[in-house]
């Protein structure tokens, strides 16, 4: 069956190892940034942990399963033009996994956590540590991770009704139904 088919109503497509990522990255950075407050050590780990699942992703982009795959969704300058031209037209095409956009998002998120670990790490070093524009740099992209992934949530819940798709749900089943 074509990929793109519109007849075709459900599909799995996020294995349980992009489904466990994305819910425990979600975890750990709400828990970072909204509920630990003084407890620097599980701060630190958490933090460590989401780097570790950053990286574990990457890993998984290149032979996970074919979703996962970064080959499978890209956000090429052309792929990118093509998806936002449907989308001014009012005719996206349909995408099985990420669309362009989607991929663009996901790829900086991941970025933005990645430099979060990094410049969080980098206060532990006695070289850094202390230094006031290393801590306003990682308060800054914290920020910006979560403008980003309020943008995120929104472009879901609004792809998801552009598409006819349930994109929440099947981050939490592994499956993706249009309705």
């Amino acid at each position: 069956m074509n990929p793109n088919d519109p007849i075709e109503s459900r599909r799995p497509v996020w294995d349980r190892f992009v489904r466990v990522f994305h819910w425990t990255l979600v975890s750990c950075v709400l828990l970072n940034r909204f509920v630990l407050d003084g407890d620097a050590d599980l701060h630190h780990w958490l933090g460590y942990l989401t780097a570790g699942l950053v990286t574990a992703r990457i890993v998984w982009g290149f032979i996970g399963s074919r979703h996962a795959r970064f080959a499978e969704f890209f956000p090429t300058p052309r792929r990118i033009a093509q998806h936002v031209r449907g989308l001014l037209a009012r005719r996206p095409a349909f995408h099985w996994g990420h669309n362009p956009l989607g991929a663009l998002m996901m790829l900086a998120l991941m970025g933005l956590v990645l430099a979060i670990g990094a410049t969080g790490w980098m206060q532990t070093l006695d070289a850094y540590f202390g230094e006031a524009w290393l801590q306003d740099l990682h308060a800054l992209l914290v920020d910006g991770l979560i403008v980003l992934v309020g943008l995120h949530i929104t472009a879901a819940v609004a792809m998801g009704r552009l598409e006819r798709t349930r994109l929440i749900k099947a981050m939490v089943t592994g499956v993706k139904e249009r309705w």
